[in-house]
Formats: C-alpha cells, sequence, structure tokens
C-alpha cells in the first residue's frame, strides 16, 4: 500500500541532439529500450534528478560513435505504482519472482540468463545485466497474466501492472583512495506507462546571482 510515488519529480535523458528536439516538438513520440542488458527492464530511462550524470553517458555514447550529438532532455515525472529497488518490499517481491523463473529454466533445462562485463569498463560492474532484465520481464509478465487471468474469471483484479521501475546503483570505481563512495553511483528510473511522463524541457543553467 505504501508504493504508490505521486510525488512529482525530475529525471534527465542522456540522448543525441536530434532525439533531444524530436521530444520537444513532439512529446508522444517516446521509443522506449527494450534491450535483453537494460538495468531495470523495458522502458524510457532517466537519471533522477542528475543532468551531469546523463551528459555524462550522452557524451561517452558520442565518443564510442553510437550518437552523434551528446544532448541531454528533462523530463517531469510522476512515478506512480513504482517498483522501487530501493525498498525491501520490492526487493523480496523480485527474489520471489527469481526463483520462480529458475524453477521454469530447471524444468525446460534452460540456462539462466547472466550479467556480463563490458572490456572497456576496468571496475567490472557488471554493465550488461541479462539476468536482472529478464527477471524483471518476467515479473511483469506473470503479474499482467494474474490480472488478466482475475479479469476473464471474475471481473476485476487486485493486482496492478507497474507504472516505473527505480533503482540505486554503485560504478565507476572509488572517488578516492578508500572510499566508500563512488565516481557513478546514481538512481535511475525506467518508466513503463508514458503517461508518468508529464512534460519534456529543455535544461537551462542556472545563474548565478552575486
Amino acid at each position: 500500500m505504501y508504493n504508490s510515488r505521486n510525488n512529482l519529480i525530475i529525471g534527465f535523458h542522456g540522448c543525441d541532439e536530434k532525439v533531444q528536439k524530436e521530444l520537444l516538438n513532439e512529446p508522444n513520440k517516446i521509443q522506449a529500450s527494450n534491450k535483453p542488458y537494460d538495468w531495470l527492464g523495458h522502458g524510457i530511462y532517466f537519471w533522477e534528478n542528475n543532468y551531469e550524470r546523463a551528459l555524462q553517458w550522452a557524451k561517452e555514447k558520442q565518443e564510442s560513435g553510437q550518437i552523434k550529438k551528446a544532448s541531454v532532455i528533462g523530463a517531469v515525472i510522476s512515478l506512480d505504482n513504482c517498483l522501487d529497488f530501493t525498498d525491501t518490499t520490492f526487493i523480496n517481491l523480485l527474489i520471489v519472482y527469481y526463483e520462480m523463473m529458475s524453477k521454469e529454466y530447471r524444468a525446460m533445462d534452460k540456462q539462466l540468463p547472466q550479467n556480463k562485463n563490458v572490456k572497456q569498463d576496468k571496475y567490472k560492474g557488471l554493465l550488461l545485466r541479462e539476468l536482472d532484465c529478464t527477471v524483471i520481464e518476467f515479473m511483469h509478465q506473470r503479474i499482467s497474466e494474474e490480472i488478466n487471468n482475475d479479469i476473464n474469471t471474475k471481473g476485476y483484479s487486485d493486482y496492478r501492472s507497474f507504472d516505473s521501475t527505480r533503482g540505486l546503483f554503485t560504478e565507476g570505481g572509488e572517488a578516492f583512495p578508500g572510499a566508500g563512495i563512488q565516481k557513478k553511483n546514481h538512481i535511475q528510473i525506467c518508466i513503463r506507462n508514458n503517461n508518468c511522463i508529464k512534460g519534456f524541457f529543455l535544461p537551462r543553467k542556472e545563474i548565478k546571482f552575486s
């Protein structure tokens, strides 16, 4: 009953300049990510209240040739029914679905996906989260099936689909020798229900008053 997140937050989406302009002019033209290694499952991703990390990510993509010009677009977001992995309740829920999925894979004699490192990550942060993504998507699918089954049999369901997913991540190596804080620590948001996005905006630079 405490998983509803009704307050508005600010999110920043690192992207190519072309995508930034498209979302400003056509805010319903949202392209969700559906890569098999998405950290929080499929959806559109934002860095929670973290413009600098969004820009850093976009610049890294530009340097590797994946986008032409690094840009950032801001969004006003309501998380609504949120699968929040900073909350013990939802971590425990995901474990239940992992065990369920693992049992099904064993029955089919299939190998579970694995989280993997990428060569360029010297910190070995398992940046390709194929296992995590598969478990999260498995959970969403099973919940959807439960909802549809309930509606077909009794006309309503006590289950609700999740509108968003939220996670706290540590990565990038220690901020200074011996630190527990890492350079790329962040909170990431994945929006599954596009109605959670109330609008996009072009981030502005802060004016410093003397």
